[in-house]
């Protein structure tokens, strides 16, 4: 069963310009699904337009089978859809323990139980709970990210470059992360940089080019792909 499906989204920044230009997708309730392709191709902008950051032009999103393209960012993540942008995605003068606490939005009541599970589940976030935001290393500061999206207790993840600018030892911890949490029930819906390291813990992966689909498959098949990694990859 598919928890996310979306059909021939269309999608842009203004009343002329489109990005997304008909792109389909789904994700199964147990899977990580990357997207790749090359600069410009709407990737980014097709999470947005799935987090309701961006209004669909044309297009269906359904999200466990329910109707939500109509729906606001706000109504995407009462639904159950959490978005973990690749940029200012923590606040950086307020402490660990208060970015936390700030995600509990849609369940104010059980922010505090949820703040404690999320310090077992990440030991380092316990340690640093009164640090602040900016003082994190920028592979913490994704965790602290995730774990904000956490807080929403959502049905679907996406995450936006979850590894840009970390060193290739914080990149692999976050990919474990990711990996752990999808282990743990949690579907996931990633764009990534780093392509291959990204379609090798994938189920299955989209590469999008020009705002279309151009291929789909198995993670780790689209990463051996010769014309893929000729086109995408780099080898």
């Amino acid at each position: 069963m598919s928890i996310l499906e979306v059909e021939a989204v269309v999608a842009g920044y203004g009343a002329a310009e489109e990005i997304v230009k008909g792109a389909s997708m789904r994700v199964g309730d147990d899977e990580i699904v990357t997207i790749i392709g090359p600069n410009g191709a709407g990737k980014s902008t097709f999470l947005k337009v799935v987090a309701g950051l961006v209004a669909a032009k044309a297009g269906a999103i359904r999200l466990g089978g329910e109707d939500v393209t109509g729906r606001d960012a706000q109504g995407r993540a009462r639904a159950g859809i959490s978005f973990v942008p690749q940029e200012r995605n923590v606040f950086g003068s307020l402490t660990v323990a208060e970015n936390l606490e700030i995600s509990g939005f849609l369940d104010p009541a059980g922010t505090a139980r949820r703040v404690e599970a999320l310090y077992e589940r990440y030991p380092m976030l316990a340690a640093k709970r009164r640090a602040l935001a900016r003082t994190l290393s920028g592979g913490q500061r994704q965790i602290l990210a995730m774990a904000m999206g956490l807080m929403t207790d959502p049905k679907l993840m996406l995450l936006d470059e979850p590894t840009a600018g970390l060193s290739p030892k914080a990149a692999d911890e976050l990919f474990d992360a990711v990996v752990a949490l999808n282990r743990g029930g949690l579907p996931i819906l990633m764009v990534e940089q780093h392509a291959v390291e990204a379609l090798a813990i994938s189920t299955r992966g989209y590469v999008l080019v020009a705002g279309r689909n151009s291929a789909e498959g198995a993670g780790p098949a689209l990463a051996a792909d010769p014309e893929i990694r000729r086109l995408f990859l780099g080898g």
